[in-house]
């Protein structure tokens, strides 16, 4: 939903958990919103993600509006949560518990 979106706070959240948003996420976000207020200027859709079939509505986009465009890529979204995870490593080391 729109509210998830904290641009100002730099975070936004997803199935109930707060994440923060990093630089590249932060820049795709706000490009999103631009182009979404842009092409579709008089929609009261409460969805981040809208398309030109739920702009007019109330209804989420579909689980294959989102994902169509990933199959075939190098990209996977498991890839990309896999990546996530490794960089999180890296950074705050091996232990899944952060020191307290």
């Amino acid at each position: 939903m729109l509210d998830d979106a904290d641009v100002g706070n730099r975070r936004m959240t997803i199935a109930g958990r707060v994440r923060p948003l990093d630089d590249l996420t932060l820049k795709l976000l706000l490009e999103w919103l631009e182009h979404r207020r842009k092409r579709w200027p008089d929609t009261a859709h409460l969805h981040l993600l809208i398309n030109g079939k739920t702009a007019v509505g109330t209804g989420r986009v579909s689980n294959h509006w989102i994902s169509g465009p990933m199959r075939g890529q190098e990209a996977t979204l498991e890839r990309l949560r896999v990546d996530r995870q490794l960089e999180g490593a890296m950074v705050q080391g091996p232990d899944p518990l952060p020191p307290c």
